[in-house]
């Protein structure tokens, strides 16, 4: 199934939205905390810097609600999740495979050595 782009005037030029059932977008350039956006017609704060490529929420996502991108679930939302907050591996659970984690790794690394 082919996915189209999703423009809409309401967005900031620097998000993508790659299906209109999706509750993330796509960040297009690597966004600073303290700048505004525009999501969805309305002024939104960056609070952390969000990668190139990483998500954030199109809108206000419920702690539990599956997260979708492409308008496929790709997890679950661990906390909630404001409009315009860097969506991640800190408030997102994937539901298919683990979510990565170097936590714990050295000490494992160091006790198989």
């Amino acid at each position: 199934m082919a996915h189209i782009v999703v423009h809409d005037a309401g967005y900031d030029p620097r998000l993508l939205l790659l299906d209109a059932r999706d509750n993330v977008l796509v960040a297009k350039a690597r966004l600073l905390a303290g700048e505004t956006l525009e999501i969805s017609g309305r002024r939104v704060a960056v609070s952390v810097d969000i990668p190139l490529g990483h998500k954030l929420a199109r809108h206000d996502i419920a702690a539990g609600t599956k997260v979708l991108k492409y308008g496929a679930p790709i997890g679950s939302a661990t906390a909630a999740i404001a409009a315009g907050e860097h969506a991640h591996t800190h408030n997102i659970k994937s539901d298919y495979t683990p979510t990565y984690s170097l936590s714990g790794e050295d000490e494992r690394y160091r006790e198989a050595n």
